[in-house]
């Protein structure tokens, strides 16, 4: 997804170095939607489509690495749900292997409308998988053959619609947020044995009712790295290494949060989820709580519930969940424009090749050009329902709907 931009502190992936082309977690190898690849721009149920792959339920979306697609799915049985880690040959479509991770009963709670058993993206490294199944548990496989490393349901808690946010890893660590009903922590797992290695709650005090479901972003500030992780109420800065805090920003009663942080201009974008959505632009260089110094601007309007944020060059784009793309000022929080693209979006916006690449959930795509005023180059109507980020493959552009998973690349 997007390429980096750099402002007055550094912003780095800091994520295990792999070729361009792999798509190793959800939003790509920067985790903030930037591609280098020259994607198609125009595309139905058949032009432009090499192949559609009809799979099993479920919204993560695809990561990719070494001509690879792995993804998450929910399949109901008897009494409950199988999820499973499914492994693609990026080039055909074909299912290499179908593993069940864990079984989930019927006593489960039901996910949201807009939810699935099985929404976080996988991450992969190092011949990998990494799943998290948010209650039911995480675990790692082989990338190559789907055996299972280690699968562990210790940290079990209470859901409010599901499962959302994506793990990340980081040096020896996979980490991910917990915000259940019942408790609100970070947790850093140790990649080899899927052991506690820290836990850090959010310790919120904001009233602000507890579920979230957001994916944490590393970043780094002059020679310090911070774990950027989104939650009811509050946004924390940890010690990836340690889980200490470093600083946090709260945000009242705005809870439900989807959105991954982004981080472009010595500043870190986030959305502070329902009833209404404001984003905040925070100075990441501050200590203990920084809610009245550190903030540099609040964006109130049309700013959304669960697309996340895309900075391009100076600007930052937002598409709101009832598709009003909007156009601003990413230093200041200034409007440049605003447009209508659609009636209802989920899926994060994607930079790549000098084009955004936005999905609503109707499958609709809308490629337009970044610029001071809206450029639109197509629009594309795949007809089935869409909740799912997109992912990339060389130059394929990889998008999963309902029931399917197509590759879309110029013919």
């Amino acid at each position: 997804m997007h390429r980096f931009v750099l402002g007055s502190f550094l912003t780095l992936a800091l994520a295990p170095a792999l070729p361009a082309a792999d798509w190793f977690q959800f939003r790509g190898p920067d985790g903030q939607g930037h591609s280098d690849a020259k994607l198609a721009t125009e595309w139905d149920a058949k032009k432009n489509v090499t192949w559609r792959k009809e799979l099993p339920g479920g919204w993560s979306s695809p990561a990719v690495v070494g001509g690879k697609i792995y993804l998450t799915a929910a399949v109901p049985q008897s009494g409950g749900q199988s999820l499973r880690v499914l492994c693609l040959d990026a080039k055909t479509g074909t299912i290499e292997w179908d593993k069940e991770v864990f079984k989930q009963d019927a006593s489960a709670p039901k996910p949201h409308t807009k939810n699935s058993h099985a929404s976080p993206t996988a991450i992969i490294e190092d011949g990998n998988v990494y799943v998290h199944f948010g209650h039911m548990g995480t675990a790692c496989l082989k990338a190559k053959d789907g055996s299972v490393v280690w699968a562990k349901q210790e940290l079990s808690y209470k859901p409010q619609h599901g499962n959302g946010g994506s793990p990340i890893v980081h040096g020896k660590h996979l980490i991910f947020s917990i915000d259940g009903t019942d408790k609100q922590l970070v947790v850093a797992l140790d990649k080899a044995s899927g052991k506690v290695a820290w836990q850090t709650p959010r310790e919120n005090k904001t009233g602000a009712a507890p579920f979230s479901f957001s994916t944490p972003l590393v970043i780094k500030v002059k020679d310090q790295e911070q774990l950027i992780s989104a939650g009811s109420g509050t946004v924390m800065a940890l010690d990836p290494v340690t889980g200490k805090e470093i600083w946090r920003v709260t945000y009242g009663s705005g809870y439900s949060v989807v959105p991954r942080p982004v981080f472009a201009h010595g500043l870190v974008y986030v959305c502070t989820g329902y009833n209404t959505a404001n984003l905040i632009a925070i100075k990441p260089d501050g200590k203990g709580n920084v809610t009245e110094t550190h903030v540099a601007f609040t964006v109130k309007k049309n700013a959304p519930l669960n697309p996340s944020p895309l900075v391009v060059g100076d600007a930052l784009y937002l598409v709101s969940d009832n598709g009003i793309l909007s156009c601003l000022d990413a230093k200041t929080g200034v409007e440049r424009w605003n447009e209508r693209v659609g009636k209802a979006y989920s899926a994060s916006p994607m930079y790549a090749g000098g084009l955004i690449y936005l999905l609503d959930e109707a499958g609709t795509a809308t490629v337009f050009k970044p610029g001071v005023a809206y450029d639109p180059v197509a629009t594309n109507k795949l007809n089935e329902k869409s909740l799912a980020s997109y992912g990339v493959d060389g130059n394929a552009l990889l998008l999963r709907t309902e029931k399917a998973l197509y590759r879309i690349e110029q013919k």
